[in-house]
């Protein structure tokens, strides 16, 4: 049963400092589930399934990518009906079966099987706790909650792959690098059916109400209402295409309000185009690693003021499904950038394939300079 308030609401990282930390500890455990594969699974498709085509190799992304967007857009209006937590628990129960899974596969068709399941646990789980640091930290601090969500989730994918990467190294690639997979997926469903508490009380008019009871928008024109806004008069550039580093919080809300989430963004993109371009032209390790830390300073800029942007125009009435179509725009971004990034290496090579994605990169800060407007000096909806 759903609980209910039982006390005031109040909306503020201080106010409820233990859930928001909860829910950070349970996106850490999302992203390790993600970092178990980025490593590994390009390897095991070589070395013990003879997969030779890049873009063959890079379907498990493919598969991942997409399905995680289609789920994207339906995962806030969901937890809207029925309650962020249920959400949460389904998403986990969808990737408790992933990493074994993948020790088990006896062909690369199970590896990408897995992979499905495992956008959908990623769109479910990584979206509910988005929404539901949205609805605890209140307007003015989502910019700050937001960037602490993208630290905490890309921060465990870089160090889940780098684990998993010296215990391939060391033990072969399958099946000991998916164990700690088993430990992630268990110890995130045990926090979330145990620990994590609903948050959907916290939106204006809903103090105490049961999810289910609750009449508000209904769940198409909700749909239709987020759909509209994002794409139509509040425009967002889609997610970039280069993997993901990790975000610093601190740099990001240092630099949010002298840039307004407009120039941040695009500021973002630039320099994240800057260190793809330092990853093609570099011939030193100092300088990829230049390049690493430059498109990881420019994802920190990116991803957490997207969201924050979103949510300062949303209405909390559809904000969750606001929240799920933007990440379906920004997460298809896998989709597609594994599916060009595939053909454009297998055609012309992988130093072409990370040119394309650095120039559609600066392109996409240049739109952002032109065509969105600035959100953070509006007065937004609580």
């Amino acid at each position: 049963m759903t609980q209910v308030a039982s006390t005031p609401i109040r909306l503020s990282l201080r106010e409820n400092w233990l859930q928001f930390t909860l829910l950070i500890i349970v996106n850490a455990f999302v992203g390790a589930m993600v970092g178990l594969e980025r490593t590994v699974v390009p390897l095991l498709a070589e070395e013990e399934f003879g997969l030779v085509s890049r873009a063959a190799i890079l379907s498990f992304l493919i598969s991942f990518g997409l399905i995680k967007a289609i789920t994207n857009l339906f995962t806030g209006r969901i937890g809207d009906r029925i309650g962020r937590k249920r959400v949460l628990i389904a998403g986990w129960l969808v990737g408790l079966p992933v990493p074994i899974l993948i020790i088990l596969a006896p062909g690369w068709g199970w590896v990408v099987f897995a992979n499905v399941l495992l956008g959908v646990n990623q769109g479910l789980c990584w979206s509910t706790t988005v929404i539901m640091k949205i609805d605890l930290a209140g307007p003015k601090q989502r910019g700050l909650a937001m960037g602490l969500n993208e630290f905490a989730g890309y921060l465990a994918v870089s160090l889940s792959a780098l684990m998993t990467g010296y215990v391939a190294a060391t033990y072969g690639i399958r099946p000991y690098p998916f164990y700690p997979g088993v430990i992630f997926a268990v110890l995130g469903f045990l926090l979330s059916l145990f620990f994590v508490r609903e948050t959907v009380f916290h939106q204006p008019g809903r103090d105490g109400q049961q999810p289910e009871r609750w009449h508000g928008v209904g769940f198409t024109a909700s749909l239709s209402a987020g759909v509209r806004h994002v794409i139509g008069s509040d425009r967002y550039p889609g997610g970039n295409l280069s993997r993901r580093v990790g975000c610093q919080p601190t740099v990001y809300r240092r630099a949010q309000r002298p840039l307004g989430r407009k120039w941040l963004i695009a500021v973002g993109m630039w320099t994240q185009a800057a260190g793809i371009g330092l990853l093609v032209v570099g011939r030193t390790f100092n300088v990829w690693l230049g390049g690493v830390v430059l498109l990881g300073l420019g994802t920190a800029m990116v991803y957490p003021t997207l969201l924050a942007a979103i949510s300062d125009v949303a209405h909390p009435e559809w904000r969750g499904s606001a929240v799920g179509v933007y990440r379906l725009w920004r997460d298809g971004g896998y989709a597609v950038g594994a599916l060009m990034a595939g053909l454009l290496a297998d055609a012309l090579g992988i130093p072409a394939a990370i040119a394309a994605i650095g120039g559609l990169t600066l392109l996409s800060g240049l739109i952002t300079a032109a065509v969105m407007r600035e959100t953070l000096t509006n007065k937004s909806p609580s």
